[in-house]
């Protein structure tokens, strides 16, 4: 029999569920939603056809070409979005428990992190209320006022790292532009992007503006990119995934914003503040249990400090080991790997390094010191360090995608930058110094979307986020993702008097004399 707590859980997802459809409907395939910390099921989806993900795609259509919000005023617009942002504020609490059992991590991290996401829909609801559209200074008599325009139907892939902050990144813009949205979220969690849907509609969304669609990739994801109706996807996820998925949109000529793998340095020179260092890079590489795109997974130390802060460093990985426990003790510092499979795949990559493991490098099991948890009937990975490494090793060049960081000496600055941009990919990089102007130039110099200087993943609604290199195209956040959710328009107006326009429009009158230009 269910623990009382647990069946309230899944009475809950259920209601949601059936308030979601037809705003959003399960997958190609069954599967269930597991929590990895334990591995107990917390819901489980029945297949669907393909022709109903279709059915959702035009119902999506339809209210598009409705108008009912893609022509509804701004100020209408700003207000469902402000609306949303405060039901989303009351409700942080409960969906941050539901986003730890489905991920795995600490329940400490998803209060901290859920509590920001109203932010975003309070920024796009004000730039709503702000933005201006503008008057082109075209020659002549004429009058070619631009404005931004919906695109349509979009779609969003989005992950299971982050399930509700992805998805609200790409929510947010595409609700302010006025365009209808179909939302796949990951199969391994999208319970809480679920009830996100249920809350828009409390909020005055109308229905078939925000549909979710759960299920795998290969197949659910696949339809729904298919669809020549989808005019943008909007994806975040692994770079091969990323490339499959762009050369279907290709095809269909729809806009394409792709946030994919990324391996970010953290360059740390040797008159940074070690402490601050230390433990600015503790929460780069194992903040969620190292399952970011910006994880900090390659720790380049300047020769003259290596081995002072590589003592500090493992001093802390210990320390963050010795606290690891059940996700939902908020004392807890780290949780568990999304699936078995991942976790597999990640013992796999660390048995193959030719480098030297200094803490880590094998699977938790056993019981926890700090609350008695059993680890065994998890997927936890602790923190792990490896040093003596090259930089052709797989380590230092593929996504792990858990929490295993790489350590290396550099001698200069020019040698230092070397290492950070020696990786195919691009998204965040990390540089701790007290010196600012070295701190400007070298990230100026790091091939990277994202650069911290003395921090590591920050994030805002107003702050471009997207990558360099094999890390992806185009940007999520501020000004910049409205308008890739937007097309121009440009209507021309002519000014001229009638005998003006009769006179300059006869093209084909008698004589040789230009009529009109432009």
């Amino acid at each position: 029999m269910l623990h009382p707590t647990r069946q309230r859980l899944c009475k809950q997802i259920k209601r949601v569920y059936a308030r979601s459809y037809a705003k959003s409907v399960p997958a190609v395939d069954g599967f269930s939603v597991l929590n990895p910390a334990n591995g107990q099921v917390l819901r489980s989806f029945n297949p669907i056809s393909a022709n109903d993900i279709n059915a959702a795609i035009e119902d999506a259509q339809q209210t598009f070409n409705s108008g009912i919000w893609s022509k509804a005023p701004a100020i209408t617009r700003s207000k469902v979005l402000t609306r949303l942002a405060r039901i989303l504020e009351e409700r942080v609490p409960e969906i941050a428990r539901l986003e730890s059992l489905q991920t795995g991590r600490t329940i400490r991290e998803m209060n901290a992190q859920l509590g920001r996401l109203p932010d975003w829909l309070d920024y796009y609801a004000a730039l709503l209320r702000t933005r201006q559209d503008f008057i082109a200074p075209t020659q002549g008599k004429l009058m070619n006022y631009v404005q931004r325009v919906p695109l349509g139907v979009v779609a969003q892939i989005t992950p299971f790292n982050h399930p509700l902050l992805i998805a609200i990144k790409k929510i947010a813009p595409a609700l302010a532009a006025g365009n209808s949205i179909i939302v796949k979220p990951s199969e391994q969690a999208p319970l809480t992007v679920l009830q996100f849907a249920t809350m828009a509609l409390e909020a005055g969304l109308p229905p078939g503006v925000v549909s979710v669609i759960p299920g795998f990739g290969h197949t659910v994801g696949k339809a729904i990119v298919s669809n020549p109706l989808i005019r943008k996807v909007d994806v975040t996820a692994g770079t091969e995934t990323g490339r499959a998925l762009g050369s279907i949109v290709g095809s269909n000529l729809a806009a394409y914003t792709a946030e994919l793998g990324g391996k970010a340095p953290i360059v740390v020179f040797d008159d940074a503040d070690l402490d601050s260092a230390v433990n600015g890079a503790a929460f780069a590489s194992f903040v969620a249990s190292g399952q970011t795109c910006v994880s900090g997974t390659r720790l380049i130390v300047a020769s003259q400090i290596y081995d002072t802060f590589l003592d500090k460093f493992l001093t802390k990985v210990r320390s963050v080991r010795a606290r690891m426990g059940n996700p939902m003790n908020p004392k807890s510092t780290m949780g568990s790997i999304i699936s078995l499979r991942q976790l597999e795949r990640i013992e796999a990559m660390v048995e193959r390094t030719q480098g030297r493991i200094l803490e880590g490098g094998k699977r938790m099991s056993g019981i926890s010191d700090l609350d008695g948890f059993d680890f065994s009937g998890g997927s936890f990975f602790p923190p792990t360090v490896i040093t003596d490494i090259s930089v052709e090793d797989e380590l230092w060049q593929e996504e792990v995608f858990g929490p295993v960081v790489v350590v290396k000496r550099f001698t200069d600055e020019a040698e230092g930058v070397a290492l950070a941009n020696a990786s195919k990919y691009g998204l965040g990089a990390g540089i701790w110094t007290t010196d600012l102007s070295r701190g400007h130039r070298v990230a100026a110099d790091i091939e990277a979307g994202l650069c911290w200087v003395n921090t590591h993943h920050r994030n805002d609604p107003s702050s471009p986020w997207g990558g360099m290199k094999e890390s992806g195209i185009g940007r999520e956040n501020g000004l910049e993702a409205f308008e890739a959710y937007t097309q121009s328009k440009s209507t021309i107006v002519n000014l001229a008097s009638s005998e003006e326009t009769r006179i300059a429009d006869d093209w084909f009158a008698e004589g040789n004399e230009v009529r009109r230009y432009g």
